[in-house]
């Protein structure tokens, strides 16, 4: 078979490659760039998107060159705190921490690695794709490299070339505004000392001069501030403005690493595909920076995208598979980038007036637990509704389109993450099922039959209250964790005999349980690879 070319060698570009890898496909990834980009663009990571890491296999890596995010922190002009909303450090429902904060250049190298050294993955660099030309054997793409252009075969591509996609182009797609552009200034900074800071992102709500602050990593800071009309990176960097935005950090005591002007957008492209070529990341769509979702809507893109095109390539589904790409991911896209421009307005819009408004409404609510809870939650919203997600029935509502918990759990006598247990028993299947026997002793298989049932031992019983809340006994999880279906506690018995086959025994869920009792004594470290790809990590009881 042909390569899945794909281009650009950014984050989302080389999470999709490794990932295709995991899936026994060849992958050519090309960039029009000779070196990386040697600057910080994006500096945010959720838990959910660490899992989409994971599935790569360098979220541990990733995870250590990271800080984790304290929460957010409300302040006014004179940079008085309004409201303070703070994030657990430890790792949530999702078994990663709720957000870090990353310096991309660090997660490029990070992934840059992997590829480096995944079998079947080739970068090349300096190349340029010129044209695209599809028949029913695939796609031959036209790239030029040293100045002679070439043709490459490919069985499909994906256009990860960000903003300005050259892929999107050749495809005739193009880019729909979502709300108005908005010109920032954006600093990043060095320190020879720490800076005595609050761990968190800061927002300035200020409808004269909103600004934000953001400890990245190590010796890594940002500044952003909204640029007024007419105003040049020049203007907002004259020494009494850096001291007014950097207070109070004394400007001449960190470098300036640079001072740069950028447009946030609010956009999302009008058909992300045209046969076997798919856009995916900021080809797809452009969110402003409010809710930190930028890249992360990315690598959730491909993290649906490469199971759904690995099913259609080798045959296992037909091209139809492909329509529910964009049917599912631009609506998600949809709600944040307009969750992003609403903070956007609420923070930093209504004059003199809504600075006075904002001041009196956040005294109130941010003593009400349940604000603060929504102000500090990481989970976006559910998928809509469609062939792979049957949102039918109460378990349906409250679980299709969501991701599955990721907590610690017990298989063959040792602890390792959820996930890994999943990707254990997919082995490139299309999805599995998950279906729960007793308190905290659940089953899990891939879907098709005849499939070998493993003995999950849920320790801390986060997926028994999960399911039990959602009034299922059971789920179909696909590939990319999103729950396809909840099957109601009634139906549960009939769907256990029916799709299981088989049965755990007692004492191999017994002997589960004995590993539990003694978890106290079970070191909980583990050891990751760069490869990933469903190995599991865990430790000897």
């Amino acid at each position: 078979m042909d390569p899945v070319v794909v281009v650009g060698a950014g984050p989302v570009g080389l999470t999709a490659a490794l990932l295709l890898a995991c899936r026994g496909l060849e992958v050519l990834v090309v960039d029009k760039h000779v070196e990386p980009y040697p600057l910080p663009r994006a500096v945010h990571v959720d838990d959910e998107v660490f899992r989409v890491l994971q599935a790569a296999g360098v979220a541990d890596e990733v995870l250590a060159r990271s800080r984790p995010f304290a929460g957010l922190r409300l302040l006014d002009r004179a940079h008085r705190v309004l409201a303070e909303f703070r994030r657990r450090p430890e790792a949530g429902i999702n078994g990663w921490p709720h957000g870090s904060f990353v310096h991309q250049p660090d997660l490029e190298a990070v992934l840059a690695a992997a590829a480096a050294a995944a079998p079947g993955i080739t970068v090349t660099r300096g190349v340029e794709v010129t044209g695209l030309t599809q028949d029913d054997d695939g796609v031959s793409v036209v790239v030029r490299d040293g100045g002679a252009e070439r043709s490459v075969r490919a069985a499909a591509v994906l256009g990860c070339d960000g903003a300005g996609s050259t892929v999107r182009e050749l495809i005739g797609a193009s880019m729909r505004e979502l709300g108005p552009a908005d010109r920032w200034l954006v600093l990043d900074v060095r320190s020879p000392t720490p800076l005595p800071v609050w761990p968190g992102a800061h927002q300035i709500c200020d409808s004269r001069r909103p600004a934000t602050f953001m400890p990245v990593t190590g010796d890594r800071y940002r500044w952003e501030c909204r640029m007024a009309l007419g105003e040049t990176v020049a203007d907002v960097t004259t020494p009494d403005r850096l001291a007014a935005l950097l207070a109070p950090v004394d400007p001449a005591a960190v470098e300036i690493v640079r001072a740069v002007e950028y447009t946030f957008r609010a956009q999302v492209a009008d058909h992300w595909r045209a046969g076997r070529v798919l856009l995916a990341g900021d080809a797809a769509h452009l969110s402003p920076p409010f809710v930190g979702q930028g890249m992360g809507l990315g690598l959730r893109d491909v993290h649906q995208l490469v199971w759904k095109l690995a099913a259609v390539l080798a045959g296992e589904a037909g091209d139809d598979l492909l329509d529910s790409y964009q049917a599912e991911r631009e609506p998600h896209a949809r709600a944040l980038i307009g969750v992003a421009l609403l903070l956007g307005r609420l923070m930093t819009r209504g004059g003199r007036a809504g600075d006075v408004l904002r001041r009196g409404v956040l005294a109130v609510v941010r003593r009400i637990p349940a604000v603060a809870r929504l102000a500090t939650d990481s989970r976006t919203p559910p998928l809509a509704r469609g062939p792979q997600v049957e949102r039918r029935g109460r378990a349906g509502r409250r679980l299709a389109g969501t991701l599955v918990p990721q907590p610690d759990v017990v298989v063959d006598g040792r602890r390792c993450r959820f996930d890994d247990a999943l990707d254990r028993v997919l082995d490139g299947a299309a999805g599995a099922e998950l279906a729960l026997v007793r308190p905290r002793e659940l089953t899990l298989r891939a879907a098709g039959p005849d499939r070998p049932l493993l003995g999950v031992q849920d320790v801390d019983g986060v997926l028994t209250r999960w399911l039990r809340d959602a009034s299922a006994s059971a789920v179909r999880i696909r590939p990319d964790r999103i729950v396809r279906a909840g099957i109601p506690r009634r139906r549960g018995t009939d769907w256990m005999i029916r799709n299981c086959r088989r049965v755990v025994s007692d004492a191999a869920l017994a002997q589960a349980g004995a590993v539990s009792r003694d978890r106290r004594t079970t070191s909980t470290s583990r050891s990751s690879t760069s490869a990933g790809c469903g190995a599991i990590r865990h430790s000897q009881p």
